[in-house]
This record gives C-alpha cells, sequence and structure tokens, in this order.
C-alpha cells in the first residue's frame, strides 16, 4: 500500500510544472491541466499535488477553497443536527468551511487507499495550521464517490440533491481535532 510518504508534496503555482496526470475522470484531468493555475492566480482555490518523484507523475491532487454551511429551511432537521454539534452560545444561521473542490487520484494508484489518507491530510492540516476559522470541510461529491466520502466519515448536508450529479457532504473538523489533541 502506498503511504503519503512516499509522495512530495507541492503547492501549485504559475510556475510549477505539469508532470503527466491521468485519472478515471475527464472532468478531473481538465481541471488540473486547463482550470488549476487560473483558480491559483485569481484566489478562487488552491491546488496540492502529490508528486511520485521516482517516476515524473502527479499520483494525486487536491484543491481547496473557502465555504460557509448555511441554514436552509427546507432542511431544518439537518440542520437542527448540526447546530447540535455547537456549543448554545455560539449557534449561528451560518459556519466557517473549507470545501474540496477537486480530489483526484492517477489511474494507476487508484484503489491503494491514497484518497482516504489525503483526506486525513486535508482535515489535520485545517486543524493544525489554522489560518482561519474552518469548522467543518465540505465537498460537492460526484455521485459515484459518495460511498467514498461516506466511509470517510462524511455526511449529507441536504436531501434535496439527492438526484443530482453531485451530493452536498460535509466533516466536523472538531472532533478529528479533539481526537489530535487527546492523542487518538
Amino acid at each position: 500500500m502506498m503511504q503519503l510518504e512516499d509522495f512530495e508534496f507541492v503547492q501549485l503555482t504559475k510556475d510549477t510544472p505539469l508532470l503527466p496526470f491521468v485519472s478515471e475522470d475527464e472532468d478531473l484531468n481538465n481541471f488540473l491541466t486547463e482550470d488549476a493555475k487560473n483558480y491559483s492566480a485569481n484566489l478562487m482555490a488552491v491546488t496540492y499535488l502529490f508528486i511520485d518523484k521516482e517516476k515524473q507523475k502527479i499520483a494525486a491532487y487536491f484543491s481547496l477553497l473557502n465555504d460557509k454551511m448555511a441554514y436552509d429551511p427546507r432542511e431544518r432537521s439537518i440542520w437542527n443536527r448540526i447546530n447540535r454539534l455547537i456549543p448554545n452560545q455560539k449557534r449561528r444561521r451560518s459556519y466557517p468551511s473549507a470545501k474540496i473542490g477537486r480530489l483526484a487520484v492517477a489511474k494507476e494508484y487508484a484503489h491503494e487507499g491514497l484518497g482516504s489518507q489525503i483526506l486525513d491530510y486535508i482535515e489535520y492540516f485545517l486543524v493544525t495550521n489554522p489560518k482561519l476559522g474552518c469548522r467543518f470541510l465540505t465537498v460537492d461529491a460526484y455521485a459515484d464517490a459518495t460511498d467514498f466520502y461516506r466511509k470517510n466519515d462524511f455526511e449529507y448536508f441536504t436531501t434535496l440533491d439527492t438526484f443530482d450529479a453531485t451530493r452536498l457532504m460535509y466533516f466536523d473538523l472538531k472532533p478529528f481535532k479533539d481526537n489530535i489533541e487527546q492523542g487518538i
């Protein structure tokens, strides 16, 4: 099983050479080659690469951007469940979040656990290097990726998108942070 430590971690910049990358999803391939640098230049998202230095290939990448989880009166029961995670005096109509804009693993490295390791890395990164408040991690998961996110403890944020091409999902970072602080 491959480990993230086997790869070089690089933040994509306008000067970063794009090494070969091919995932099973053409949209994810195109984002990296056609859009990621522009998103970064326009302060819309930051993309990070895991590079296999030996093979001179990108093994995986993810992009992050700011987000918020906001109250929707049509989903009162889901919002109540989320609000119960927050102390009464801190409850609001929206909560700061980071969004996974894209997460992709190259075909050659697929099904080796890298995607789950990357989610753990993102969660760890957000709670141990806070640059701004961020309670939740969100993702608009492709319908065929929702099982992957559910296995990694993400929850559905709404039922309104049940039959859509993507599903809004979230992960509460506070218990993750608490576990790190307790050495669990």
